[in-house]
Formats: structure tokens, C-alpha cells, sequence
């Protein structure tokens, strides 16, 4: 059977078990990569090693970020830090442009922070914002979570961006510089703009991500609110300065690596959150561990739903079905910005990962570049670009967006992946554009 025929079944295998059989999307992953992994013509005894490694992958890579992001986000809630912080911003720009006000605090937070880290750390303040604006929830989370997207995709100092700059010799600041003129109106269509169309979509989100309203004078002032809760934010960006400035291969440069580290950021943002928020506030050491005890039960089965989406990423990487896909396409006589993003594209929607999509799609195209006559700036931005195209359900973001806001499968499509699918077709078409101009 063709690879491509077999992912396709898979993922309406996948669907259908999660949506109409209601089983565990966890173990729902479990069964299909499996499955898949033999139909690839994977050998037997090398199918559950795959699928054990694919959730190794994501649970080691997002297991601290996503527990400590959620223990501070739920001392930030607890705290009344996220009903000041939503105050203040409904105060600033008024309950009429959350948005607008969201989508701008979703880029400021994207840029420094790697996407699950910004993710966790918006969400409980997403969820203030709507209880004190009372705007729908989606209107007011999908501009964060699109400029959060945009960034993760296309700027430096994210992974795949970064990688791609080197890979390609291309230059850092010109690819920054390029990436910010196709956010703006990346995020604005897919945020603001799209978002006034979901306000008719139900979402629950977990309860222990939402507190009852607190008189003004049991809340922590606004500086301390907004510094604890963006306190890994600052320090990325620090580090991220830093990092260019220090000579490498020095003692500062070890110190900013180890400082630079978004396990190590979320770990001492939450022991500052743990004094700020709690002990200086009065509550005991015993206390705040039972609010990080209650919020570690809250993302438990989110965690396992997202390291099950990396054991059927494990088995089409392995199989290679996506330098399959990618050499197929490659020899496509189209523009080769345009190469770039379709077979990104088809890599991703394949995969799920954005990253995985990009670094392989890189790999494919390297020739292309070095051959010349493209411009190696922009072929950084159409792979991102193409990397964020229809985001489904073999994509740990699609069901962090889905378990969090406790929306259905198919509200998530209807949302979440149009969404991003916007930010891909935007930033394309802003690639296209700039290629006409530069």
C-alpha cells in the first residue's frame, strides 16, 4: 500500500477512534502508530521501540515545561495575579480590543519563548481576560496563540528558523527583519481578524485554570503580577541578547547556555513565583505545594495525549515518509520559494511536527539554495511558512489547543488549524511578495 494511503487511513483511523468510539486519544495513538508502523513496512520488532521513543521524545522534551507551566500558571491564578493582569489590560485597551491586546502580548511573549513555554504561561491570563472582559473565549485566545504560531515558525531565535539560517548560510538579521514584515499581517488576519468568527464555538477550559473574582485589595499589585508571570519571557530574552554578545567557548558563554535552558527558565521562574506569589502574600510552603499538587492533576492527561502524538511522528520520521514525500515533490517545475513551502507542506501534514517539517524539508532543498538564484533569506521564511500549514491531529500543539480549552475535535479543525493555516498562507504569500521586492 502506498505511504501516502497508509497516512491517510491512519489519521481517519485515528479520528474516528478518538471522536466516535471515545477512546483515550492517548491510547488511540498507541494503537494507530503501531498499526502504521507495520503498514510502512516497519520490521515487527522494531515497532514498539519506535512508538516508545517517539513518546520518550515529547514527554522528556515538554514533560517540565508543561508541569511547571502549569504550577506557575495556577499560582498565578490562585494568587489573583491573572485578575490584576487582566485588569490592567482590559483597563489599557478596553473589553472592545482584547484582540487587538492579546495578539500584541502573544508576539511580545512569542518572540523569547519557545511555543509550549509561551502556551502555558497565556493561557490562565487568557482565561482572566475573558472572565473580566466577557468576550468569547476564542475571539480573545486565537490572536495570542496566532502571534505565538507566527513566531515559532518564522523568526529567530526558535529552533527551526535558526537551524534553517545556518543550513542555508543565510543571514540572522535579515531573515528577523524579513520574518517581522510577514508576522504583522500574518497575525493580524489570522488573530484579531479570524477570531470574530468563532465566538460562536463552545469552550470549557480546565476548571483549576479559572478562579472566582477577588476584591481589589486581595490582589498582588501589577508590577509583581506582571513581572512573575512573564518572568521566563525576560529571561529568555536576556539570555538570547546575551548570547550574542558573549565570546564563545568562554565561562559566560557556559553560564548564558545553562541560563538559556527553557527547563531551567520555567524551574527558577517558579521557585521566584513560589516567594512573589505565595509566601510573601502569607500562604505556607505547604500551601503552595498543594496548588502546584492540584495543577500537576490538571495537565496529566493533556501530557499523556501529547507524548502519544510523538509516538506517530516517530513512525512516519522512521519510516521515512517524509524524504519520500519531499523527493517526489522536489522535482515540481515551479518556483522555488513556492518548491520550498509545498513540500514543507506536505511534510508537515504528514508528520505533524513543525520543526521535523522544516529541518527535513532544509535537508531536501539545501542544493537548491547552493545552486543559487534564490534568495537564501526568504527560503528561511517559505519553509517556515510552509511548516505551520494545517496543523491536525498528528500535532502535539493541536491537541495542547483541544485539551486546554476543552473544545471538540471538531471545533478545534474548525479553529485551530484554519488558524494556522492562515499564518501559512499569509506568510507565504508575504514571501512571495518580498522575493518581487528585494
Amino acid at each position: 500500500m502506498p505511504a501516502l494511503v497508509v497516512i491517510a487511513v491512519a489519521i481517519a483511523v485515528l479520528v474516528a477512534l478518538v471522536v466516535w468510539a471515545k477512546l483515550h486519544p492517548f491510547l488511540a495513538f498507541v494503537l494507530v502508530s503501531a498499526a502504521a508502523a507495520v503498514a510502512l513496512g516497519m520490521p515487527p520488532g522494531d515497532v514498539a521501540g519506535a512508538v516508545r521513543k517517539g513518546i520518550g521524545d515529547i514527554f522528556g522534551t515538554l514533560a517540565i515545561v508543561i508541569v511547571t507551566g502549569a504550577m506557575l500558571g495556577k499560582l498565578v491564578v490562585e494568587s489573583g495575579a491573572a485578575q490584576r493582569i487582566a485588569d490592567t489590560l482590559v483597563t489599557a485597551f478596553g473589553e472592545k480590543h482584547m484582540a487587538w491586546a492579546m495578539a500584541l502580548t502573544g508576539f511580545i511573549v512569542g518572540i523569547p519563548l519557545f511555543y509550549g513555554v509561551g502556551f502555558v504561561l497565556l493561557v490562565p491570563i487568557i482565561i482572566a481576560v475573558v472572565s473580566r472582559s466577557r468576550q468569547p473565549l476564542l475571539v480573545v485566545a486565537l490572536p495570542a496563540l496566532a502571534s505565538m504560531s507566527v513566531a515559532h515558525g518564522l523568526l529567530p531565535p526558535h529552533p527551526a528558523p535558526t537551524a534553517l539560517v545556518a543550513t542555508f548560510g543565510a543571514s540572522l538579521g535579515l531573515t528577523l527583519l524579513y520574518g517581522c514584515a510577514i508576522a504583522v499581517p500574518a497575525l493580524i488576519l489570522a488573530g484579531p481578524v479570524f477570531g470574530r468568527t468563532l465566538g460562536g464555538i463552545v469552550a470549557n477550559p480546565l476548571p483549576g485554570l479559572a478562579a472566582s473574582p477577588r476584591p481589589e485589595n486581595e490582589l498582588p499589585g501589577t508590577f509583581v503580577s506582571v513581572a512573575t508571570a512573564l518572568l521566563p519571557a525576560v529571561l529568555l530574552a536576556v539570555s538570547a541578547v546575551a548570547d550574542g554578545v558573549v565570546a564563545k567557548g568562554s565561562p559566560a558563554a557556559a553560564v548564558v547556555k545553562v541560563v538559556s535552558d527553557p527547563d531551567v527558565v520555567m524551574v527558577a521562574s517558579l521557585l521566584v513565583a513560589t516567594v512573589t506569589l505565595g509566601l510573601a502574600r502569607g500562604r505556607s510552603l505547604p500551601a503552595v505545594m498543594h496548588t502546584f499538587t492540584g495543577a500537576i492533576g490538571d495537565v496529566g492527561s493533556i501530557l499523556l495525549v501529547i507524548a502519544g502524538s510523538g509516538a506517530f511522528k516517530e513512525v512516519l520520521v522512521k519510516s521515512g515518509v517524509s524524504a519520500e514525500i519531499g523527493q517526489m515533490l522536489q522535482g515540481l517545475p515551479v518556483d522555488p520559494l513556492l518548491l520550498a513551502w509545498l513540500v514543507t507542506a506536505a511534510i508537515r501534514v504528514c508528520v505533524g511536527s513543525a520543526t521535523v517539517a522544516g529541518l527535513t524539508a532544509a535537508g531536501i532543498l539545501a542544493p537548491v539554495v547552493a545552486a543559487g538564484g534564490v534568495e537564501p533569506n526568504l527560503m528561511v521564511l517559505a519553509i517556515g511558512a510552509g511548516s505551520l500549514v494545517c496543523s491536525h491531529v498528528n500535532d502535539s500543539a493541536f491537541w495542547m489547543f483541544k485539551e486546554y480549552f476543552n473544545v471538540s475535535l471538531g471545533d478545534t479543525l474548525r479553529s485551530w488549524t484554519v488558524m494556522e493555516t492562515i499564518v501559512s498562507l499569509v506568510g507565504l504569500a508575504g514571501v512571495l511578495v518580498l522575493a518581487r521586492l528585494v
